[in-house]
């Protein structure tokens, strides 16, 4: 199945490294000379050195490079998703659409472009921008699917049920990953940073980077012009366990950083655990958006990240006066509680973020895990009150005999009356003979 090929290779991605990727390997000079071999022929005195003519150099004209073929994933048609994704059952975001649908709220994606031709993401990109040097196009797939957890339009009318958290967002796209092998650490920075000048109040990036003096830049520049920065906590294999590393920009302070959690709602096998995290979303068998199509099965702390960033689009939106670090500690201080190690404050709850009466002062307590097994405490019931037992009964019997006290005097003193209180005389019917 073609879609499901797609949603794996788009799993793996996002599971092993989500969207930072493997050094380019070093290519061999090609300009550089090589030794001549050497000839020890003998000159003769019959033949005269020939004068040689070198060729004129002909003008060739500059070949362009041909566009990247990007957009050209088709994903599964909209008749694929047979129920609701779990995902928006649990988070149950639209009961904050009463209130507000994100309206107002600049969100940009920082990652591998977004395909703007989707059919709930059309209208939405108000900017883009390419740190890589080829295309705003999404040659990956992983900026649509991240874009469509946010903004996807509410198409359940036309029977699509999948919806993004914040659709009246704007959003921006900021591309800085290609699907290219590269060491060029600034890409994401300046993707970042071009978001910010553009008006970003919400900046989605679903990546791990390491910690370079740039992106501290970037995030600082973020934070100073009040632009809430939700990040994925990254993603580790079997075999990294151990030997992982915090993520940033998830591990800088002022950050959102999101964990994932499954369909139970435990923390995933490959969230990243060594990075400072705030809050948990889904990550695992997620679905969202892919070229024009949809894709399920995606999993990753990539795919938590977007649904706390709608989350964050929401506040923002009906809290306007809200600085960055209020929404986050909004955010965290209505969120589920801990479940185990890992999990932050636990999963986002988008109604009571946005809806529920929050001190704008107020910062979130410490973090304070649930435990994943053990007793479960069960309040005891109430002694039964055999006083008030005995009374009611008593109420209730009373009751029982003076209605059929009542019945029987409405049937035997009209009977009474119209023999004049006189008594009167059986009559025994004959027997019949035989």
């Amino acid at each position: 199945m073609r879609g499901g090929r797609i949603a794996a290779g788009t799993a793996s991605l996002a599971l092993t490294s989500v969207l930072a990727f493997a050094p380019a390997a070093a290519a061999a000079p090609a300009d550089r000379p090589q030794a001549a071999p050497t000839t020890t022929a003998k000159p003769t005195a019959t033949k005269k050195p020939q004068a040689t003519t070198k060729p004129k150099p002909t003008r060739r004209l500059p070949t362009q490079a041909p566009a990247p073929k990007c957009n050209e994933q088709i994903g599964q048609p909209a008749s694929a998703i047979t129920v609701e994704p779990w995902a928006q059952r649990r988070l149950d975001f639209e009961q904050a659409w009463p209130i507000t649908r994100g309206r107002g709220v600049t969100v940009a994606v920082v990652d591998s472009g977004v395909n703007a031709s989707h059919p709930q993401l059309k209208g939405k990109i108000a900017a883009s921008y390419d740190a890589t040097g080829s295309t705003t196009d999404d040659c990956l797939g992983h900026g649509t699917e991240v874009a469509g957890i946010i903004a996807a339009t509410d198409m359940r009318a036309r029977n699509v049920p999948f919806v993004g958290v914040a659709p009246q967002v704007r959003l921006l796209n900021a591309k800085f990953a290609s699907g290219e092998s590269t060491q060029d650490n600034s890409l994401l920075p300046k993707a970042i940073d071009w978001a910010v000048a553009h008006g970003a109040k919400v900046i989605n990036v679903s990546s791990a980077a390491p910690d370079t003096p740039a992106l501290r830049r970037a995030v600082e520049g973020a934070q100073k012009h009040d632009a809430l920065i939700v990040a994925a906590a990254g993603n580790v294999t079997q075999d990294q366990r151990g030997k992982e590393s915090a993520a940033y920009p998830a591990s800088y302070k002022g950050v959102l950083s999101v964990a994932a959690v499954d369909e139970a709602g435990t923390i995933t096998g490959f969230s990243n655990q060594k990075t400072r995290i705030d809050v948990s979303a889904p990550g695992q068998n997620v679905i969202s958006t892919l070229g024009k199509g949809y894709v399920g099965g995606l999993q990753g702390t990539s795919f938590g990240a977007p649904y706390a960033a709608g989350v964050a689009a929401l506040v923002r939106a009906r809290h306007p006066k809200l600085n960055y670090q209020q929404v986050i500690n909004r955010i965290l201080i209505t969120a589920e509680g801990g479940n185990g190690s890992g999990s932050g404050h636990g999963m986002i709850s988008p109604l009571q973020a946005v809806s529920a009466l929050v001190d704008p002062n107020a910062s979130p307590g410490a973090v304070q895990a649930r435990p994943l097994s053990g007793a479960v405490p069960i309040a005891k019931p109430a002694p039964v009150d055999h006083r008030a037992r005995t009374i009611g009964m008593a109420v209730a019997g009373g009751a029982l005999a003076l209605a059929l006290c009542v019945a029987f005097a409405g049937a035997i003193i009209p009977m009474g009356r119209r023999r004049g209180w006189r008594p009167g005389r059986a009559v025994i019917p004959a027997e019949e003979s035989d």
